[in-house]
């Protein structure tokens, strides 16, 4: 069975351990699958995408919306010890620019 209006994000990745390609799917992060080929890990995650989407609408189940399907604000908070808040003050201070616009460069990198 194939889902229609496929708008998950996919990746396929060599896995020395299993000696083979495996799918992985993002928004169902324990599901994946392995094959011989990079093509058959990605058909074959697909349709285990499919089918667990399937049996979910037929349990009830939230579906996970895909990420390409989100909106997002560009912001987000981030954590830091006083001590590394202060370090980074100061180096946006040197540079002339916002402490949120010296840490978008350094995660954009």
């Amino acid at each position: 069975m194939a889902l229609k209006n496929d708008h998950y994000t996919y990746r396929v990745t060599w896995s020395s351990e299993d000696n083979e390609y495996v799918g992985l799917c993002a928004e169902f992060p324990s599901l994946s699958w392995l094959s011989k080929t990079p093509e058959g890990a990605l058909r074959g995650i697909r349709k285990v995408i499919a089918d667990v989407i399937a049996d979910m609408k037929k349990s009830g189940e939230e579906i996970p919306d895909p990420i390409a399907n989100k909106n997002y604000s560009g912001k987000f908070m981030v954590r830091v010890p006083p001590e590394e808040h202060r370090r980074l003050a100061i180096q946006a201070a040197e540079a002339g620019v916002s402490i949120n616009r010296l840490a978008s460069a350094k995660l954009s990198k």
